[in-house]
């Protein structure tokens, strides 16, 4: 990557939707840690990542390990929070992140996870549609043309998401239990 991270934009924000306001991106912090427990609290998330956030200092170890990656450039993890009535930051309702950003690399992957209480109310299109545009403008003069999506093959929801936000469907990989018991779907977006 040719910029020093700390140049490299840290808040984000969505567009606003018809009926809410506009999301903010942002990187996790250590007061993150109670919220991120709760987030993963919810069987459905829990059945999609690998992550084991159990408890406050499980949380914290994560938040440290995103905080790591995002100084080395490597990884970009960003909280996804509603704002209040008030214009303050509100609560958390997901994550989104840019994975596998390398110097003359062509491809980095995007994953997400949206809290139970946002789900089908547009945050993670939002969220992913922002992530992409930052994305490509970002990192396009490092050589970043192609941003991958992968999901199992049974998480329709994710699959739909993919497609509303242009990613198209190029790939079925086959299982690679334990990790992935599942076969799964490789979505592409170009720049």
């Amino acid at each position: 990557m040719t910029q020093p991270t700390n140049r490299i934009a840290a808040l984000l924000e969505t567009d606003a939707a018809q009926s809410s306001a506009a999301l903010l991106l942002r990187p996790w912090r250590a007061a993150d840690t109670a919220d991120l427990v709760e987030l993963h609290r919810d069987d459905s998330l829990r059945r999609r990542t690998s992550s084991g956030i159990d408890d406050e200092a499980g949380a914290a170890r994560w938040v440290r390990e995103q905080q790591r990656e995002w100084e080395t450039g490597d990884r970009f993890a960003f909280a996804v929070v509603e704002p209040e009535a008030a214009g303050g930051e509100g609560r958390l309702v997901g994550h989104i992140v840019l994975k596998g950003v390398a110097r003359d690399a062509p491809t980095a992957e995007v994953g997400y996870r949206t809290a139970a209480c946002a789900r089908g109310r547009g945050v993670a299109s939002r969220a992913l549609r922002t992530l992409t545009d930052w994305a490509f403008t970002t990192f396009a003069r490092d050589g970043l043309t192609r941003l991958e999506l992968l999901h199992q093959v049974d998480n329709t929801a994710s699959c739909r998401l993919a497609q509303k936000c242009r990613y198209i469907l190029t790939e079925l990989l086959p299982s690679a239990p334990p990790a992935y018991p599942l076969n799964g779907h490789l979505h592409a977006r170009n720049l």
